[in-house]
């Protein structure tokens, strides 16, 4: 009788074989709740943390989950978890979050588990341990729906962990089997890194007209990075014939998205480009892409300051840009750090320096 009460409450709540009335979904779930079933209980939680059939009380949503993750319910123990993680209803505490998706996990709920991945990659709750995450990511994309977003992105974390060699060897044939998974169903970023797969012959043949391919699916799905890519092909000649307007409006599309490199690109072309050139906006996207710490664009910013192209002309602040892109690694802001070392330009005079730097560019 519980169980058809609980089940009552959910064709109401999504309109399954009844008229849908989130009230009366409510009430069935209330009913089951009431007389002890778990199932009904994290429902009732869910209807009270998103004011489904009733006011929102993030309280009452809590003690409904905790009610129904002491009878051992995984859907209340995952839900549970994300209240701790994000304090809803209750105090943050991580390492109740983590331990909420773990018991979650331990019995195959695909979402805790892919959940329980990202805690052990990103430190939430738990030491840092990029094999559990790596095992858990691979246990939820074995158990999960393989349609659901969450699997594709467990699929995309696993490919990205071998080809980088986060937590495990580097595994770029294993990292092209995982993207190609995840790509031929539709994420977005797995398929731009395809696309580079190929583009470099990472762990299988190059072949750029894949990449292409790839590159131009993830764009249909505006995906930023490939948006970037693609404009670098245009713009090279790479896989396609040159086309610097198609270049160029893929790099403004992927810099609108927020793509530092991207917006790196286009303010260096809004300075060289001929018929493009407009050092305001060039400045604009150099210093988006320096905000967010791309080296490239410091170093860039730094000649414009030295230079006064677009800005006023300001030596000590193109020293301090230089600066920056050279902390940051970038090897021909040490050449431009160098000579401002050798001339005097936003500091004192330093040869030694100077040429030092000359030597670790070169």
């Amino acid at each position: 009788e519980l169980v058809k009460l609980n089940n009552l409450g959910y064709c109401y709540q999504y309109g399954i074989g009844k008229k849908k009335d989130e009230v009366k979904a409510f009430e069935f779930y209330l009913k089951s709740a009431e007389g002890g079933n778990s199932d009904a209980q994290n429902n009732l939680g869910y209807c009270y943390q998103n004011g489904i059939g009733v006011i929102k009380d993030e309280k009452k949503a809590i003690e409904w989950y905790l009610k129904a993750a002491n009878e051992g319910d995984l859907r209340a123990q995952y839900n549970l978890g994300i209240c701790y993680q994000n304090g809803i209803g209750i105090n943050k505490d991580y390492k109740k979050a983590f331990g909420c998706y773990f018991k979650s996990a331990e019995r195959e709920y695909s979402s805790a588990q892919y959940i329980l991945g990202n805690c052990y990659q990103n430190e939430i709750g738990v030491e840092k341990d990029l094999e559990k995450a790596i095992y858990w990511y691979k246990k939820a994309a074995e158990n999960g729906n393989k349609f659901s977003q969450y699997i594709l992105d467990a699929q995309f974390e696993i490919g990205y962990c071998y080809e980088k060699g986060i937590g495990t060897e580097v595994d770029k044939i294993k990292a092209f089997k995982l993207y190609k998974m995840a790509a031929e169903k539709g994420h977005s970023i797995a398929q731009s890194n395809l696309g580079t797969l190929y583009f470099n012959g990472d762990g299988i043949e190059k072949n750029l007209k894949q990449a292409i391919y790839w590159y131009k699916i993830a764009v249909k799905n505006e995906c930023e990075i490939a948006l970037h890519n693609l404009g670098y092909c245009y713009r090279f000649g790479i896989g396609v014939d040159k086309d610097n307007f198609k270049s160029f409006e893929f790099y403004k599309m992927s810099a609108e998205k927020g793509y530092i490199y991207a917006q790196n690109s286009l303010g260096f072309l809004y300075i060289i480009e001929e018929g493009k050139k407009d050092l305001e906006k060039a400045i604009f996207w150099l210093q988006k892409a320096a905000e967010y710490g791309d080296e490239v664009a410091y170093d860039n910013l730094g000649i414009c300051y030295e230079l006064g192209l677009g800005i006023n002309k300001d030596e000590i602040k193109a020293f301090e840009s230089y600066e920056k892109s050279v902390e940051k690694g970038y090897v021909n802001a040490k050449f431009h750090l160098g000579y401002c070392y050798v001339n005097g330009i936003g500091t004192k005079i330093d040869k030694e320096k100077g040429f030092e730097l000359y030597d670790k560019a070169s």
